[in-house]
């Protein structure tokens, strides 16, 4: 009988040291956030992601109840910001804006610090925005159809302008190139004034641009938008069709920002992060502040994400290989 006693108490000993010990992690989990989020921005001050990312964290420190603050580190490609967040304690507390720059350096560097389907834990898309072929407004092309007409009867002789090798305009260009079986020059320019003036100036027939700050541009009449790249037609130009309306059939592009965490961030701090980003996203406030930067507000789960990132990885691989583009 004593026995039996000593072995009972033993029992219920263990299991209430075994509880005991799990408490401080169930605490750790509930508790977070206990100090400011970072989120690490590999774009500088001003532009639509930073402003994105401002917006989407603003909202999210009233759910978290802790300040979330944007770390800008631009350069390399988003490599520098990418490397930071890779290395940081899988805790939480230093998140990466993801892009779709983040699938196109993984393919356009001969070698990255970090391994970007590997080293990261997906969190939540946070917007997308479009991208639009765009003409001077007095140029030769009035719609879609004529520039696409005139390039498959005039091979090579198409000028078609974007910023730099690599961007993401740049490769929607080459992707245009193959999708649609055409053979016209991708002309790169150091910056998108520079390509302006030489859409303006007619040194090139179009060019592919970020929808939103070429609006202004669009509204005073100096270009003309010939279609938007994403499945959809951007909702401040409804009267613009979708490339693969204009017969580029199942065309999509868009550019795309989202936030991701160090791998093995702990799943139950995920989950956390994501229910805050979705909760701002969903916000009347949040919506329309994105919407004034032509992005539309589109959540996910991180499984989504990382199929996204997956994909667009995979894809621009492709386009940079068929294009030639040497890596970096």
């Amino acid at each position: 009988m004593p026995m039996h006693n000593f072995s009972f108490h033993f029992s219920r000993r263990h299991v209430l040291a075994a509880c005991l010990a799990a408490l401080p992690l169930a605490a750790v989990a509930q508790a977070f956030p206990t100090k400011p989020v970072r989120i690490v921005v590999p774009f500088g001050a001003g532009g639509v992601a930073d402003l994105t990312a401002r917006t989407v964290a603003q909202k999210m420190a009233e759910g978290l109840g802790q300040p979330v603050v944007i770390d800008n580190k631009p350069g390399a490609g988003g490599v520098v910001a990418g490397d930071i967040v890779a290395k940081a304690e899988p805790d939480g507390y230093t998140l990466l804006l993801m892009s779709n720059g983040t699938a196109v350096s993984a393919n356009l560097f001969k070698t990255l610090p970090f391994d970007t389907l590997k080293d990261f834990a997906p969190v939540s898309t946070l917007g997308y925005f479009d991208l639009a072929v765009v003409a001077a407004e007095n140029g030769r092309f009035k719609t879609m159809g004529e520039l696409l007409a005139f390039a498959k009867a005039n091979p090579g002789k198409l000028n078609l302008g974007t910023v730099n090798i690599g961007s993401t305009q740049n490769l929607a260009a080459e992707l245009l190139k193959t999708s649609a079986g055409l053979d016209f020059q991708v002309v790169p320019f150091n910056g998108s004034p520079a390509v302006l003036n030489a859409l303006r100036g007619g040194q090139i027939d179009a060019s592919i641009e970020i929808l939103g700050p070429m609006m202004g541009q669009i509204s005073a009449k100096a270009v003309r938008p010939l279609a938007v790249m994403g499945d959809h037609r951007a909702t401040v130009l409804p009267a613009v069709p979708t490339l693969a309306e204009s017969g580029v059939a199942k065309f999509n592009v868009s550019s795309w920002n989202a936030l991701a965490a160090p791998a093995k961030t702990p799943r139950d701090v995920v989950a956390r992060l994501n229910r805050e980003a979705l909760a701002a996203l969903n916000s009347p406030d949040v919506r329309k502040r994105l919407e004034d930067l032509n992005v539309a507000a589109r959540g996910s789960t991180p499984e989504q994400l990382a199929e996204l990132l997956a994909s667009d990885t995979k894809r621009w691989g492709e386009v940079i290989t068929q294009a030639k583009i040497p890596r970096q």
